[in-house]
């Protein structure tokens, strides 16, 4: 699931800040702020942030980039490494995007589940959207629908990709079924040879 993989990635982040001796904090948004643990140094703050992170529910279900872009630049400062974990179903944040990679180093990890992306044949599928409750029903067995969807999201893709590189963003694809090393240890290769 992606939370599993956003709370992996996040004790990962949080370990690895350990390490370095620097400070983490962490805010969970969904169309509000729902959490905000100030930045701290030591491993009983990053303890806490995994038992939060495990713990976390959501009080909504709808998602609002532009309000947690614009909280970190708000509430945070100095000048920081900023990682963004999130499935990136949200439209118009191009704006937030930019003026947060000013002032902070912006890095976007983009959690996806396959399925998302492209529908299995399997006859007749009923999808529901997780922030607004609609359901549909879809043929996957039609393959003019299977087609649909994937342009779909081809299109958001492409979209969401063009946004990150007009704002000087680094991100990455990970996907729920695979292994997040390799593709994590790329980004941050590339970053330091950028550094």
């Amino acid at each position: 699931f992606k939370k599993d993989l956003i709370t992996e990635l996040c004790a990962v982040l949080s370990f690895s800040a350990i390490q370095n001796n620097d400070k983490i904090g962490i805010i969970f948004f969904s169309d509000k702020i729902e959490r905000f643990i100030p930045p701290k140094k030591g491993k009983t703050h990053i303890l806490r942030i995994i038992r939060e992170l495990i713990e976390f529910k959501p009080e909504n279900s709808k998602t609002n980039i532009n309000e947690a872009l614009r909280y970190v630049s708000n509430v945070i400062k100095k000048k920081s490494i900023v990682f963004i974990i999130s499935d990136f179903m949200d439209k118009n944040f191009d704006d937030a995007l930019k003026l947060t990679n000013k002032k902070h180093d912006l890095v976007a990890f983009k959690i996806y589940d396959p399925g998302e992306n492209e529908l299995p044949e399997v006859g007749l599928i009923r999808l529901q959207d997780a922030e607004t409750g609609a359901i549909i029903e879809i043929d996957s067995s039609d393959k003019s629908a299977r087609k649909g969807f994937a342009l779909i999201a081809a299109q958001r893709e492409k979209m969401l990709s063009e946004s990150f590189a007009k704002s000087g963003v680094d991100w990455i694809n990970l996907r729920t079924d695979r292994n997040y090393v390799q593709p994590l240890m790329k980004l941050f290769k590339k970053r330091g040879r950028k550094g």
